[in-house]
């Protein structure tokens, strides 16, 4: 018995649909069809990507949307009248790689639950994979116990992330590096240094000038900065906190008379540090001061003490949206991340690096 190989040929195959049996193994597609038009770059990743947004931060989503060329996908993200927050997403997830954008600013809690309601709504719609945006990272600064008895509390909000479904997260500038060690899935921990240094030598070239790091903390990111900025003279400012929110300016470590300070920060919520480094910088001789912070979390009277401070400017991201006291400020200033975060999601979508990002 032998067996004789043969190549079909269409006229094989379409037969039995010229005879009547029905069988036709080429189906009509419509994007083979005569006439038919080959799908738009932002229909493509439509196709294959969903972005969506709580209510932390719209004009941010909108803005990464824009850059990706993706519409946001149509979500209801609302209140009950007890101030449940209830989620409906009113397109097809299903194996879809999904990107939350979220910030967990203030009200921390609220914008929290948001994120965690809409990872689960995804999780339950059978999403390919979640990932977390999370600009700015809520809890981030109670990373350690300062004294017994107390929680590390941006470790549980690490786990709280991931068992709401969460596959990876995106984040910048986390207030201290561990914070990547707290989750158990991939997190891109982003910088926002170099949209800072375009603008510092965009706006100050020819300058003198020299980072400053507001307290001995900060030195690796003031001096990451500086590397930036043709290796700029770094100075430190030593302070001691007498309590939380206040802060008292006791030295600074560097000879900074006559030159143009750049005060580098990661969050800047009172801005008592950095009105009061103002302050001292000024009266060491410093020509000018400008400080760069990436999340303007901006408490209580923070805006109204940077406007009568020392400062030149204060110039922050849009990490957090600004608020309307930021907006009206004459000397506050909010740079976008928003190409940043795009690319990054971009590279995660395609499965390439997001390594030249860091660099």
């Amino acid at each position: 018995m032998s067996c004789r190989w043969f190549r079909p040929t269409h006229a094989d195959f379409n037969c039995g649909a010229r005879s009547g049996s029905g069988f036709n193994p080429f189906p009509y597609r419509p994007s083979l069809a005569k006439g038919a038009r080959n799908p738009t770059p932002r229909e493509r990743a439509s196709q294959r990507m969903k972005l969506i947004s709580g209510n932390s931060n719209l004009p941010l989503a909108r803005a990464i949307a824009d850059y990706l060329e993706l519409p946001l996908t149509d979500t209801s993200v609302r209140r009950f009248a007890d101030e449940e927050v209830f989620v409906e997403i009113h397109e097809n997830v299903r194996g879809q790689d999904v990107f939350v954008v979220q910030p967990t600013n203030f009200p921390a809690n609220d914008n929290l639950m948001e994120l965690l309601i809409i990872n689960d709504a995804l999780r339950r719609a059978s999403a390919k994979r979640i990932t977390a945006v999370v600009p700015y990272f809520g809890y981030a600064r109670q990373d350690r116990k300062p004294g017994p008895r107390t929680p590390i509390s941006a470790k549980l909000v690490a786990n709280l992330i991931t068992t709401s479904g969460a596959d990876r997260v995106l984040a910048i500038d986390l207030h201290a590096g561990q914070i990547q060690g707290f989750f158990d899935i991939p997190t891109d921990n982003l910088y926002a240094a170099p949209v800072m240094s375009a603008d510092i030598q965009a706006r100050f070239a020819g300058k003198n000038l020299m980072v400053v790091s507001p307290d001995v903390g900060g030195v690796v990111r003031a001096r990451a900065l500086a590397k930036r900025l043709d290796n700029a003279p770094l100075a430190i400012v030593d302070k001691r906190r007498e309590r939380a929110g206040e802060s008292e300016v006791m030295n600074i470590i560097g000879d900074v008379k006559g030159r143009f300070c750049i005060l580098i920060d990661d969050i800047v919520d009172s801005a008592g540090t950095l009105c009061n480094a103002a302050a001292a910088l000024k009266a060491a001789g410093a020509e000018g001061v400008v400080a760069y912070c990436t999340h303007g979390v901006l408490s209580g009277g923070a805006v109204a003490r940077v406007d009568a401070s020392e400062l030149t400017e204060l110039v922050i991201t849009d990490s957090i949206q600004p608020t309307d006291a930021v907006n009206d400020s004459s000397k506050v200033r909010a740079l976008t991340v928003a190409p940043l975060l795009g690319e990054a999601i971009k590279r995660i979508a395609d499965e390439s690096s997001v390594s030249s990002l860091f660099d």
